[in-house]
């Protein structure tokens, strides 16, 4: 499957390679799951071979990265001030809401930062963003930063590996999964605490 990805990628003419870049790396944010960071590793194999350029490929993935990022963050942003505070949504309290958003104010920024490192996370942080009002263009510069710095490693592996990108997919499934397990028991424990906390001020 990947070789027949690599393959019709390969076959097109240049430009429409960049918009598929380009397409993959936005869609991913919007619609999770989709194979966006294989798809930029592809790219590099691609950039390896001659066809396509390293600085070009890392603008268009980033652009395409932030710009998905940034529709998220609008999304929630509308999702706040239209559909939770109007009380629209029953199972989500405003108060519930205030203290993920008081959380998100103090370490969101952060996140953003390292959000392209947190595979399973990437769309939840963004809607989160919009949803808290953090600043617009911090937002954007950090998740710029986020993006640019992990589609240079992805690309670069990419570079790497040439034509074997089944060994760089299978590093990525790995790491993901290690980053999703982490996530898990990081949420476990933090509900654990929060439960701890709740029923000592019972008491």
């Amino acid at each position: 499957m990947i070789e027949d990805v690599l393959k019709q990628l390969s076959s097109l003419p240049v430009f429409w390679i960049y918009i598929s870049l380009f397409f993959f790396s936005f869609i991913e944010n919007v619609f999770p799951p989709s194979p966006s960071d294989l798809v930029v590793v592809i790219g590099g194999s691609i950039v390896s071979q001659g066809a396509i350029h390293f600085i070009p490929t890392l603008i268009v993935t980033t652009l395409g990265s932030l710009l998905g990022f940034m529709t998220l963050y609008f999304v929630g942003s509308q999702l706040d001030k239209k559909i939770i505070r109007a009380g629209k949504i029953k199972y989500i309290s405003v108060k519930a809401l205030d203290k993920a958003e008081n959380w998100f104010n103090k370490y969101g920024y952060f996140v953003i930062l390292i959000n392209r490192f947190l595979p399973g996370t990437r769309s939840v942080i963004s809607l989160f963003s919009g949803l808290s009002g953090l600043a617009v263009k911090r937002t954007i510069l950090l998740a710029g930063i986020s993006a640019f710095v992990w589609n240079s490693i992805i690309i670069y592996l990419g570079m790497l590996f040439g034509d074997n990108v089944e060994a760089v997919d299978g590093y990525l499934t790995s790491y993901s999964n290690i980053v999703l397990i982490l996530t898990g028991v990081a949420a476990v424990i933090a509900l654990i605490m929060y439960f701890i906390k709740k029923r000592r001020r019972g008491n």
